[in-house]
């Protein structure tokens, strides 16, 4: 009898509107027979689950999951569009629901508070409240009803129980005025604030959505870079264009310049240079020749060659970037928001209290008891709205983004700007974060006794006529000195490896590395030959310039570090914060900038999978990591940091997969970011506080504590009014953090 090995999936699940449900679908799947274990995203609005397919099959956990309200997408080849299509649905409604809830109430808040006494004003509010109580805010109604039939409750109960009495409530006052009027009670409405409530919690939502839309748009972008058709040799020469999902390993594939490279492969006849800049990380392009590995996904820029396929399909170095970000973006825990904690536990208990503050009133034998009774529970649950509870971490968060964006900070969503204090552990990448991500000539040296200008001419021109990409930092650097380019190139030749040859007016001139001024059995003098070993210990690229005898000048190019790293890491230490350096470059180059940064942990000639895996072991140590990249190589371990930060003149991958973003690419922005992730994580700790404390002052008296020995019972009006502060409370509380020092 053959043993089924269980099967690992992730599925996109639908209906997901917030961190309970998420939950509530994980606890459903595993309860189900065959599950070996479940994990629902909230983030990523999906589940990875692990099941023997002998016990389950995925249609049954979709009609189980359905049952409760949700759903799972099994349609594989569809199941990210299907995906896509029901979040933009979702979002789409949101966003209706939103606009005309704020359309509705803002006029209800205008009569409310300054034209209470037109006439029909009653009538008039209840006709605004009723379309945002009953038609844009139904999600929370359907939420709580979904809630109560499973015996829990959440947001959605708090929200609905307190709209939904307050509308009542009001209605009644609306309708029976003389009831509470004869009471000795002057009945007061409170449409407005069942609507208002409704209103900022929906534009939470909208927030929420639009920040959790943009993590798909990476995964699209890396699947761009996937060429579509692929040019393939047959053994009798004959080229023919096949679809890239046709090659098969050990094809003959041509590559034409500009193009793509579809697979994994060697190359066995021709040479170029090729921008790996998406794998590498490094921006000088690569120069290929016989036996060079080539990847997926990088851009042949100059020559033409032919190369064996050796990986296809999802064995390629960018099919495991792929297949890395998407795991590393689905496998993170749910967000578990302590309000929705809180909520758990509140709902019931104020349901509790005020259920009991009603039974002691009609038992207790006093006048108008059955009055009392309804006033206190009313008045227990407006004074218990949710309306600074849900105000406390939005509003935070909200003044929070905008003070990172004055500061070139830009943050994606709350849970980044949240977990950002914690962070003990940050990992930079090299080119681009580091340093400045652009080859650029630091100085050329030139022979003594010799015409400079003359000779600056010949090289300009020269360098004009390469391809070589080390040939454009010389250029810019001879014009930015002033030399000017008039003279004409007679012939100019390629030497893989070495440099290039070129003749003006007859003269054979020389640019490259010392193996090439050897061959040529070029002089080069004391000075300029020890200024060169000197360079290449400092990590710099070294080549020369000459004539057909003796070395004209020697030439130094380099990534230049930030004049903001040395700085930016200095902060980082006075945070308690380990930093690290992580490059695909060489030892050399890689201790060099290290050693300028302050920077005492670095490795050197790691790939994008390494990257990835030095900070998955960070966190296996317990560390709560940060990473900061700019390249599409930096994709993979942005995906798996708790953190992820891109600099803003990198990949729009890099861009997208990372929850921050530093426009000016200043690396002392990072400690900032950190600073105001702190400021926020008080100040939504302090909301908290204020929101609460005037539910533990607020409702013993809205139940009626206070009658036995003052005779004082709280009027709604003024469970209102408090309520109402506690609001003003906590955004002025917020927006203490637009004037707060970074």
């Amino acid at each position: 009898m053959s043993i089924m090995v269980p099967i690992l999936k992730t599925y996109p699940v639908t209906g997901l509107h917030c961190a309970s449900c998420a939950s509530r679908t994980e606890s459903l799947v595993k309860s189900l027979p065959g599950i070996k274990s479940a994990s629902v995203n909230y983030a990523d609005t999906s589940i990875r689950v692990e099941f023997s397919p002998e016990e389950i099959s995925p249609s049954e956990m979709k009609k189980a999951v359905q049952a409760i309200g949700y759903d799972i997408i099994i349609d594989e080849a569809n199941s990210q569009q299907m995906k896509e299509e029901a979040r933009y649905s979702y979002f789409k409604q949101i966003r209706i629901n939103t606009i005309g809830a704020a359309s509705f109430s803002i006029p209800l808040v205008i009569i409310a508070m300054v034209l209470m006494n037109i006439p029909y004003a009653n009538y008039i509010m209840m006709a605004l409240a009723t379309p945002v109580v009953f038609m844009f805010g139904r999600q929370f109604h359907a939420g709580a009803w979904k809630q109560l039939k499973h015996r829990t409750s959440n947001m959605d109960t708090l929200v609905a129980l307190s709209t939904g009495i307050a509308y009542i409530y009001s209605a009644f006052v609306t309708f029976f005025p003389g009831l509470l009027h004869n009471a000795g009670i002057h009945g007061h409405v409170y449409f407005e604030a069942s609507a208002v409530i409704i209103t900022f919690i929906l534009l939470g939502k909208l927030l929420e959505e639009r920040a959790k839309s943009n993590t798909s748009s990476s995964l699209k972008k890396l699947i761009g870079l996937q060429a579509k058709t692929v040019i393939r040799v047959t053994p009798d020469g004959q080229q023919n264009e096949v679809p890239v999902t046709n090659v098969m390993p050990g094809d003959i594939l041509l590559v034409k310049p500009g193009t793509k490279i579809p697979v994994d492969g060697t190359i066995i006849s021709g040479g170029s240079f090729v921008d790996e800049s998406m794998i590498s990380g490094e921006p000088i392009p690569a120069e290929k020749t016989v036996q060079s590995k080539v990847y997926a996904g990088t851009i042949n820029q100059k020559g033409s060659f032919q190369f064996r396929a050796d990986k296809v399909g999802g064995d390629t170095i960018l099919a495991q970037i792929i297949k890395m970000v998407r795991e590393a973006q689905g496998s993170k825990a749910p967000v578990q928001h302590l309000v929705d904690k809180v909520a758990g536990i509140f709902v019931p208990v104020v349901i509790s209290l005020a259920l009991l503050s009603g039974v002691v009133w009609l038992l207790s034998g006093a006048e108008n008891a059955f009055t009392h009774s309804m006033l206190a529970i009313v008045t227990v649950l407006i004074i218990a709205c949710p309306c600074a509870l849900g105000l406390a971490t939005p509003t935070a968060i909200m003044v929070a983004i905008g003070k990172g964006a004055d500061n070139g900070i830009l943050i994606k969503d709350a849970e980044s700007l949240e977990i950002a204090h914690k962070v003990n552990a940050i990992v930079l990448d090299k080119t681009g974060t580091i340093t400045m991500g652009e080859p650029a000539v630091e100085a050329i040296e030139w022979k003594k006794d010799i015409d400079i200008e003359t000779s600056g001419k010949i090289l300009l021109g020269i360098q004009r006529n390469s391809e070589h990409p080390l040939a454009e930092p010389v250029v810019q650097y001879l014009e930015n000195s002033g030399i000017k380019n008039d003279l004409s190139v007679s012939h100019i030749e390629s030497v893989t490896g070495k440099g290039i040859n070129a003749t003006i007016d007859n003269k054979s001139f020389h640019v490259g590395n010392r193996k090439m001024m050897d061959e040529n059995n070029i002089k080069i003098g004391h000075d300029l030959l020890n200024l060169a070993e000197a360079w290449q210990k400092e990590a710099k690229t070294v080549f020369f310039f000459s004539d057909s005898e003796n070395a004209l000048a020697v030439i130094s190019v380099s990534d230049k570090i930030k004049e903001s790293s040395k700085e930016a890491v200095r902060q980082l230490h006075s945070l308690g914060i380990e930093v690290h350096m992580l490059t695909g470059d060489n030892a050399q180059t890689a201790a060099k900038i290290a050693s300028e940064a302050g920077i005492v942990s670095y490795k050197a000639e790691i790939l994008p999978q390494a990257k990835h895996d030095f900070i998955r072991a960070l966190q296996l140590q317990g560390k709560i990591v940060a990473m900061v990249g700019d390249g599409i190589n930096d994709s993979q371990a942005l995906a798996q940091a708790d953190v992820s930060i891109a600099m803003g003149k990198g990949s729009d991958i890099a861009m997208d997969v990372a929850k921050m973003t530093i426009i000016s690419s200043d690396l002392t922005k990072i400690p900032k970011a950190i600073r105001l992730s702190q400021q926020t994580t008080k100040t939504i700790k302090q909301n908290l506080f204020w929101a609460f404390i005037y539910n533990v002052i607020g409702i013993p008296v809205a139940a009626g504590v206070l009658f036995p020995l003052f005779g004082f019972l709280l009027n709604p009006m003024i469970a209102g009014a408090a309520m109402a502060l506690s609001s003003v409370s906590v955004v002025s509380n917020s927006l203490r953090l637009k004037w707060t020092d970074l």
